[in-house]
This record gives C-alpha cells, structure tokens and sequence, in this order.
C-alpha cells in the first residue's frame, strides 16, 4: 500500500470574498469568523489597517484585505476573520465568508497568490509592520473561476 505525501494530501482552506476576489486562506491560521465589530481608528497607521477592535477581551488590530492586496479605498467590511499569529491575533476585513473546502495541492499548481498583485508600497508597509501576517497572506491563493465546478462538487457530497 502506498502512503500519500503530505504534499498530494488536499489541504483545507478558508474561501472568503473581499470585494470581487475570492480568497482561500489556510485553516490552521484561522481561528474563527465573526461578523464585523465596533473599530476604533489608529492614526498614522496604512489605509489597509482599519483600526483596533476588541475580540475576546482582547485589542486586535483590523486589516482591510482588499485595501491591502490590490490598493482599493478601505470600506467597511460585513466580516471578520481572526488569524492566529504566533501568541497574538489580527482580524481581516472582508465581505462574506462562504466557507471551508479542501484543495488538492494540483488546484493550487496554477493559482495564483493572494499578494501576487499587491502594490510594492502595501506589501513594504506590512513587512514593516507585520512579517508574521505576511508569512500567512504569501500561503493564500486568489481562486480562480476555473476552480469553482471543484467547491461546487464537494458541497454537494458533504
């Protein structure tokens, strides 16, 4: 009997929609979704970065995806996604959550990053800033129209 890789083992991901994008983060970073709380502003701080929130008691910074990935003016978001980051947490703004699905890493293979298009200012900032969230957002993907017959079968066999 063959045992399978780790790397042909489908990995589970996260699918949320930030704007018109969607994006599959990876689950092991995500500890769970909420919908978009009361923020508080950081002056000085990049557009993509909304403000403080507090979840859970605690003060966690809130970071607009789609102002981050390709530039667009920050907006209020419907959504949270709570990243774990080591000892510590950021929210990610986004506009709906739709999902966990499973990926083989063969749907990956032509799919593009999420910071893929990041502009160089945006992507500088955040690796001052944060390089632990930006470990996390270089393991996201865009997906792509092409990989949604793939999503569709699997919610209707779950």
């Amino acid at each position: 009997m063959t045992v399978p890789s780790e790397q042909s083992l489908p990995a589970l991901f996260l699918i949320c929609r930030s704007r018109l994008r969607l994006c599959a983060l990876p689950l092991q970073f995500v500890r769970e979704t909420m919908r978009a709380l009361a923020l508080e502003a950081v002056p000085h701080m990049p557009p993509f970065l909304l403000g403080v929130s507090v979840i859970r008691g605690q003060v966690v910074p809130v970071v607009d995806l789609a102002c981050l990935t390709t530039g667009a003016s920050p907006m209020p978001a419907e959504r949270y996604v709570t990243l774990v980051l080591g000892e510590r947490q950021v929210a990610l703004a986004v506009d709906d959550v739709i999902g966990v699905h499973s990926l083989p890493p063969s749907a990956l293979g032509d799919v593009p990053p999420l910071l893929e298009s990041a502009e160089a200012g945006m992507l500088s900032a955040l690796t001052m800033l944060d390089a632990e969230l930006l470990l996390v957002l270089q393991a996201t993907h865009l997906i792509p129209d092409q990989l949604w017959p793939l999503l569709a079968a699997q919610a209707a066999a779950a």
